[in-house]
């Protein structure tokens, strides 16, 4: 395994460096450290990703024949890292790197036409509803109903943690359409217009959402809505092939570039809190193994990832190795969001300390690392659940890996 870029490579890192400075300015990422868990808004995000797309950058996982530009893996990963050495955001990835690929595998040239330039362009914001009450990490278990009426599917149920739902245009969903003994056998993957009759879009309150404009996830209740039949995506029944195809594109991330940069803010709060002694945090043994032990695993992590990217360059499948990046990547998270609540003491019981806007007769209560520090906590409760839970990573992985 070669772990040198080569002098394309660092050519590459350049281009990307001063795309990064015209188009996610010191101004922006100046801002973005001042927002809690620097959130943007819909319009932010549709802006950014039509700067990608305009690029060439926004589909980079997509195939040549569809892509403008097509990554290398050393690419990929160079990129990842300097979008997070400046904290510009990813991309939201329900239509670009989630529902496209399954469309180009198994939907028809029609669907292809149809869909895949405005998921390029960032034209139609796209949600996933997978998930229902009761039917999460079981999810051959959903009960979601499209019964078929002849020329459509009349879809009844009720989808749940639905991200960014209130902002979608459409919802690619997993539904039931027929009940077989083999329970995988009974589920189709349909593509649904959220602006059809008989949805209804709910919020859910989360401990993470100080204030309007912070609200992430939602129920989505379907009554009585037609869905026509030219949006199912490959064969009646095989949804569950769709759901597993998709699920290697929604878990198979780098995750070191992000939690590197992330270290890096431990180490600087480290630096700069009291440590009630005269010193600040960083003179401590205890902080200072606590940060080290953590940096010793994403290095493990990102070797690993290097290793992945050597496999991929060489033409070979991700495989369970996504289960191992998935599992370890999001128990990181959570380990550096704790540390980061531990250093950052009561500057992190605020949940919101945005700085003012102009008029604004208030002052931040504490300094910008801290800020959204309790929010990133809570909201990282949910990444050892989310793309399959650790616990089904790891029946896969002694399944695929140990033939256990």
């Amino acid at each position: 395994m070669d772990l040198a870029f080569s002098d394309e490579d660092r050519a590459f890192q350049q281009e990307v460096k001063e795309w990064l400075d015209i188009n996610w300015p010191e101004e922006k990422r100046q801002r973005a450290k001042k927002s809690a868990m620097r959130r943007l808004s819909k319009e932010e995000h549709v802006t950014w990703q039509k700067a990608l797309a305009n690029k060439g950058w926004a589909t980079t996982n997509w195939p040549r024949e569809y892509a403008d530009v097509s990554f290398s893996p050393n690419q990929n990963y160079i990129f990842d890292l300097e979008t997070a050495r400046v904290g510009a955001p990813g991309i939201i990835p329900f239509g670009i790197k989630m529902v496209a690929p399954v469309i180009m595998k198994f939907g028809t040239d029609e669907q292809k036409k149809q869909f895949l330039p405005d998921i390029k362009h960032t034209n139609v914001w796209w949600c996933q509803g997978y998930s229902e009450p009761g039917s999460g990490s079981d999810l051959a278990s959903l009960s979601m109903k499209a019964e078929d009426k002849g020329d459509h599917y009349l879809v009844n149920g009720t989808k749940t943690w639905t991200t960014l739902a209130q902002y979608a245009d459409w919802i690619f969903c997993l539904v039931r359409t027929s009940n077989e003994e083999i329970r995988q056998k009974g589920i189709s993957f349909l593509l649904i217009d959220m602006k059809s009759p008989g949805i209804e879009i709910a919020p859910i309150v989360t401990l993470d959402q100080p204030s309007e404009g912070h609200q992430e996830i939602n129920s989505v209740f379907f009554t009585d809505v037609k869905v026509p039949k030219s949006n199912l995506v490959g064969e009646e029944g095989k949804g569950w092939t769709c759901a597993k195809y998709l699920l290697e594109f929604e878990r198979g991330n780098a995750y070191s570039p992000g939690l590197k940069g992330a270290i890096k803010t431990l180490k600087y709060i480290a630096s700069q809190e009291s440590d009630s002694s005269g010193g600040v945090l960083a003179d401590r043994q205890q902080i200072t193994d606590k940060i080290s032990n953590i940096e010793v695993q994403v290095l493990a992590l990102e070797f690993t990832e290097f290793r992945i990217l050597s496999s991929l360059a060489a033409g070979q499948n991700v495989g369970p190795e996504s289960s191992l990046l998935k599992t370890r990547g999001t128990e990181l998270q959570q380990a550096i969001t704790e540390l980061a609540m531990e250093l950052s003491g009561m500057y992190a019981v605020p949940l919101d300390m945005s700085t003012p806007n102009p008029g604004d007769n208030f002052q931040p209560a504490g300094p910008n690392y801290a800020n959204g520090t309790t929010q990133a906590y809570f909201n990282n409760r949910k990444v050892t659940i989310f793309a399959g839970s650790n616990e089904i990573q790891r029946n896969i992985m002694s399944k695929l890996v140990l033939g256990l």
